[in-house]
């Protein structure tokens, strides 16, 4: 274990160990009754835990263990996303491609390093190629939502959380081995962020932001929560090869993104009439509530290091 991955795996526990120490305060303070607010926050803390400790023991094992589990990450995202989009039976083949081929040869290309084709075989290949599996079913009912849901649903839960992992892909002088840093630099950051605006915007939230996507996100909690995220991307520059101006400006470009995601995510669960995309981590609701704001950080997050710090190849 290096330096830097001995403090932030320190300085990560020591904030779940508050986080738990205030939740267990604030639950006594409130008698143990039931408390809406309260028992959400002590939730979501205990779904931390569980995130944690398996995305800690990923890193433990090395990066094969770091690819499958974002390819579980990817399957449990695509099946809540195409759970809750219009299908029919013509879609059978679209659907057996994107779980059982596009999945896993985007997951096989990070694998092996290929950066060739882990950028291009969706956008290009598996744009194309899954709505002509889907016209092959002769059925045109509601076909362009139908097709276009299928296409969405593989850009965002297979192209865009494979940016993740994808991170282990880049070459960077001086940085050899360290990967796994920029990929904790990148969770931190955009969930630090979600969890900062929630914050803020329970304690100073006056005028809503979006109040037909996310009536619970206000101006004052995204002001808050993305400077606060800015900064403590700045303070972690040490663990990426960005000094602390670059870690500031990357640290806003993709809280913004996630923001943005959030905010599309939420468009899209307001147009299929539910609150969550499902009921998997306790808290959190779905695979796709946790990752909405990584979903739309990682690519240009990964893209903007390769080509601004990394060798290419």
């Amino acid at each position: 274990m290096s330096r830097e991955t001995f403090l932030l795996s320190a300085l990560v526990l020591g904030l779940m160990l508050l986080a738990s120490a205030v939740g267990f305060a604030l639950k006594l303070r409130a008698g143990w009754q039931p408390h809406a607010v309260i028992d959400n926050l002590n939730a979501r803390i205990k779904a931390w835990w569980v995130m944690i400790l398996v995305l800690g023991l990923a890193f433990a094992l090395g990066r094969v263990a770091v690819v499958l589990l974002f390819l579980g990450i990817s399957f449990y995202a695509l099946r809540e996303f195409i759970t809750l989009t219009p299908t029919r039976r013509a879609d059978y083949f679209a659907l057996l491609a994107a779980f059982y081929v596009a999945l896993p040869l985007q997951y096989f290309f990070i694998l092996t390093g290929w950066y060739g084709m882990m950028a291009i075989f969706l956008p290009v290949y598996g744009f194309l190629l899954l709505p002509i599996f889907a016209a092959l079913g002769g059925d045109t009912t509601r076909f362009l939502e139908r097709a276009s849901s299928v296409q969405w649903g593989v850009m965002i839960a297979i192209y865009c959380i494979s940016a993740v992992p994808a991170l282990l892909l880049i070459s960077i002088p001086g940085y050899e081995g360290r990967n796994l840093l920029l990929i904790a630099w990148l969770v931190l950051v955009v969930q630090g962020s979600d969890i900062l605006q929630y914050v803020c915007g329970k304690l100073l939230g006056r005028r809503k932001i979006a109040p037909a996507l996310s009536p619970s996100k206000t101006v004052e909690g995204f002001a808050g929560g993305v400077l606060l995220a800015s900064l403590l991307g700045a303070a972690l520059h040490w663990i990426t090869p960005f000094g602390p101006l670059h870690a500031l400006l990357m640290a806003l470009v993709v809280t913004l993104l996630g923001f943005a995601g959030g905010l599309v995510m939420s468009a899209i669960k307001r147009d299929r009439g539910v609150k969550d995309w499902g009921s998997m981590i306790e808290g959190h609701g779905g695979m796709l509530d946790r990752l909405d704001s990584i979903c739309f950080a990682a690519p240009i997050f990964f893209h903007l290091v390769r080509y601004i710090w990394g060798v290419p190849v």
